[in-house]
């Protein structure tokens, strides 16, 4: 009885204790809990400076200065940076600093000085200077970016440059002696130099500058049937330009320092020339500008266009509307008026013709065989009438036996065409793809001769220089008559034919040989060297009639 007595004596004891524990360990949380919270050895403290101010933050040990900058409360922005970085793991009383970076765009504009160049020209007297084209500073267009860090610029850096308007040499033009012979002519001639227009009028030796835009493409340079105006085309150079290629202008060469106009034409490649019988009225033919080669898609359209002399446009009328132009017609077709203005022959890749003008349609007189360039241009034969309308003379592309297709022979032919007869004579073979026929003028007894250039190589015509050569109308007498045997052959071209100024009877051919005008005797095959600055590109002569 007393041993069981005594243990539940022990067993009471000992639970007595344990709730006397566990009171005092929960009161013990109790009051601990109330106590504000401090740092633990799991927290650190940083010092964060932005925007002017420090503040302290507490962050979890390990986090990095991203976390820290999260957790006071800051946003950064796109540009702002923190040092040390975003990924640094922050230590206890580690100070950070957040840099505020923004950006700003500054525009200007500057100068582009223009430039001073030089052309020496033999048409002027030795020592005469002539302004070509007066000098224009361009405009560029330069932003800077600047960068600022806490409002403090630290840099500033160009960002692009954009040239607003390029600038515009100054050219002079500067006479240099000429030591050629003048030859007296009849009419007058002009000339294409250097961009710019010049003329000659009754001597070699007589000369004067027409137009010096400088910028003369060359693609039309005509003088009107009568001499009294030229026909030309410049370049389209200005911002209102910039979708086209060309623009027609017109000059009087009656006036001393007359003042070009334009007619309000653009994109004319092969061809505009003067209505003959009718007074400053042009036709031409235009393209629609493309950005592949070869820059252009022909509208093989014929268009007629009559102003008066101060350049005001009286009527147009479109006689071709625009047309595909048959094979090869994204390349263009070319025109040729009759002497006394009633027909206009052309020529395109595939075939010669009359223009129909009372049904306005094209009528072909022969079927020409393609010639495949395997290249981005097309070859139109040159067409010239006779001075007697009687005959178109062109050139005719043949087959060669063997082989696979006739588009690819390399012949070529002198053709005669007759139009009331319908029927073609070819005059001369293998004469080359450029050997562009010119009759000349009729001379007594109504005869007339044919100028045309012989390929050197005729079987390699597109790349071969040719020889300058003369025969009758009916092609007897067949001549080379320049250049001398052993000497550099003539680049491709269109030869002009005119009279002697003291004799009818006697005819000159001008042309163009290594960049300079020349003049043969065809009488007497007596030639003179004009010009000698190597800079001519382009002719035209009307003799008095």
């Amino acid at each position: 009885m007393h041993g069981k007595i005594a243990a539940t004596y022990t067993y009471h004891h000992r639970l007595n204790r344990l709730i006397l524990w566990l009171i005092a360990t929960l009161a013990a949380s109790f009051l601990f809990g109330c106590v504000p919270a401090g740092p633990t050895q799991n927290e650190i403290t940083l010092n964060v400076t932005a925007d002017g101010k420090t503040n302290s933050v507490m962050v979890p040990a390990g986090s990095t200065v991203n976390d820290v900058i999260k957790a006071s409360g800051l946003v950064l922005g796109n540009l702002d940076r923190t040092t040390p970085g975003g990924l640094t793991i922050a230590s206890d009383q580690m100070s950070v600093r957040v840099v505020r970076v923004r950006e700003e765009f500054e525009i200007e504009e500057s100068i582009i000085p223009f430039q001073n160049q030089k052309v020496f020209n033999e048409s002027l007297p030795d020592g005469q200077t002539l302004l070509i084209q007066p000098g224009q500073n361009g405009v560029e267009q330069i932003t800077y970016r600047r960068v600022f860090e806490d409002e403090v610029e630290i840099s500033k850096n160009i960002f692009k440059k954009t040239v607003l308007s390029e600038p515009q040499p100054e050219i002079i033009m500067v006479g240099v002696q000429t030591p050629y012979t003048a030859v007296s002519l009849s009419g007058r001639l002009v000339y294409l130099t250097a961009g710019n227009a010049w003329i000659m009028e009754n001597t070699t030796g007589n000369r004067r500058p027409v137009v010096t835009f400088g910028d003369l493409d060359g693609r039309i340079f005509s003088i009107s049937p009568n001499g009294n105006w030229l026909l030309f085309s410049r370049s389209a150079n200005s911002e209102e330009e910039e979708s086209s290629l060309n623009i027609l202008w017109a000059v009087n060469l009656e006036q001393q320092n007359a003042l070009p106009f334009s007619l309000r034409v653009e994109n004319v490649v092969h061809f505009a020339d003067w209505v003959p019988g009718r007074k400053l009225t042009i036709a031409y033919s235009t393209v629609e500008p493309r950005s592949v080669a070869p820059g252009w898609q022909a509208n093989n359209d014929l268009q007629i266009l009559t102003f008066n002399s101060d350049g005001v446009i009286l009527s147009q009328e479109e006689v071709i509307e625009a047309n595909a132009g048959g094979i090869y017609g994204w390349w263009g077709t070319d025109f040729k008026w009759s002497p006394d203005g009633e027909q206009l022959a052309f020529a395109r890749p595939d075939s010669i013709g009359l223009v129909n003008f009372e049904d306005k349609r094209l009528d072909p007189l022969v079927e020409l065989i393609p010639l495949q360039t395997r290249s981005d241009w097309a070859w139109i034969p040159d067409i010239h009438w006779s001075p007697d309308r009687s005959t178109i003379f062109g050139v005719t592309h043949k087959p060669l036996a063997g082989l696979a297709s006739d588009e690819t022979s390399p012949l070529f032919d002198l053709t005669a065409l007759l139009p009331d007869e319908g029927i073609a004579i070819d005059l001369e073979s293998q004469t080359g793809m450029f050997a562009a026929p010119v009759p000349s003028p009729l001379v007594s007894n109504r005869r007339y001769q044919v100028a045309y250039l012989q390929a050197i190589f005729p079987e390699q015509s597109e790349t071969s220089r040719y020889r300058l050569v003369t025969m009758d109308h009916d092609g007897s007498n067949r001549k080379v008559i320049f250049p001398p045997e052993g000497t550099p052959g003539l680049e491709p071209q269109r030869v002009k034919w005119g009279y002697d100024a003291n004799d009818k009877e006697t005819l000159w051919i001008a042309f163009i040989y290594q960049g300079n005008l020349w003049l043969i005797n065809t009488t007497n095959n007596q030639t003179q060297q004009i010009t000698g600055d190597g800079s001519i590109s382009r002719i035209d002569w009307k003799s008095d009639n």
